[in-house]
């Protein structure tokens, strides 16, 4: 109920806050089909069936109604069910109000909270990564990356999150234009020993940093994919080394990867 007793306008005077009684099976169902077609991208009647668990003329029913509203078509020729061009139209007004940006900053936000380091969001541009986004923690000291600002992808966390969903061919095209320049000792100055920090950072799940840009600065981070299975950006926490060390990199790792695929899924993207 909202503040003064005046109800809420997304919801009828006699709507129940119990789920049983303000839901409708009918719709329930459609709903539940539609999404087990869009696994599909294209089924049959039986299919649809067997896993939605469902009698087959109960989903027919749900399929014909749907189909009149264009939000699915029916290919007579081969007899297969494929989501519409009306679901499309639907689900893509939601893209006006999310994108990795402002899903990205939610849960950037959470990170600070449970790592109390700053995080940062960062996206790929002509072999460089650029920082767009951040959210500062408290600490009096901690990392400092302004919008706009450009980086090696080979020194940063973030970068190497990135690279390590590009192919090997892009890999290699990337370093040949941009170069690995060293910043610290501990900066990887070879294709060879960058290959090998990526594939240890798709086992692993994550990037790491290890003062690779600036001494005494340790990152974290993880990919960020669109709905195309594409790598569109990347997330990290970043700190003082004495702030981050071994035992705290494996406790905040998974929290990063876990925040990167949640923005994922709130994009409406999908890890490869």
């Amino acid at each position: 109920m909202a503040q003064g007793g005046r109800r809420g306008r997304g919801r009828p005077r006699s709507a129940s806050s119990d789920t049983a009684a303000t839901t409708v099976q009918a719709l329930d169902r459609g709903i539940q089909v539609l999404a087990t077609l869009s696994q599909f991208g294209r089924a049959t009647l039986t299919d649809l069936a067997v896993t939605a668990e469902m009698a087959p003329s109960t989903v027919h029913r749900l399929l014909e109604t749907l189909r009149q509203h264009s939000i699915v078509e029916f290919d007579e020729v081969d007899q297969t069910w494929a989501v519409g061009v009306e679901a499309f139209r639907i689900g893509s007004t939601y893209l006006l109000r999310a994108n990795y940006i402002d899903a990205g900053r939610q849960m950037m936000r959470r990170m600070v909270e449970r790592t109390g380091e700053t995080a940062n969001l960062g996206v790929p541009d002509a072999g460089d990564v650029v920082f767009v986004s951040q959210v500062e923690t408290q600490q009096p000291i901690r990392a400092f990356f302004p919008p706009g600002t450009r980086g090696h992808m080979h020194a940063s966390g973030i970068g190497k999150a990135l690279l390590a969903e590009m192919s090997s061919e892009r890999v290699a095209a990337i370093t040949r234009q941009r170069g690995l320049p060293a910043f610290t000792d501990n900066t990887i100055t070879t294709l060879d020993r960058l290959n090998e920090d990526l594939a240890a950072t798709r086992t692993r799940g994550w990037a790491i940093d290890d003062q690779e840009r600036q001494l005494g600065m340790r990152c974290l981070a993880a990919p960020i994919f669109n709905e195309f299975r594409e790598i569109v950006a990347g997330i990290s926490i970043s700190g003082p080394a004495v702030r981050l060390p071994d035992d705290k990199l494996a406790e905040f790792g998974p929290l990063v990867r876990e925040s990167a695929d949640e923005v994922t899924h709130r994009i409406g993207g999908a890890r490869p």
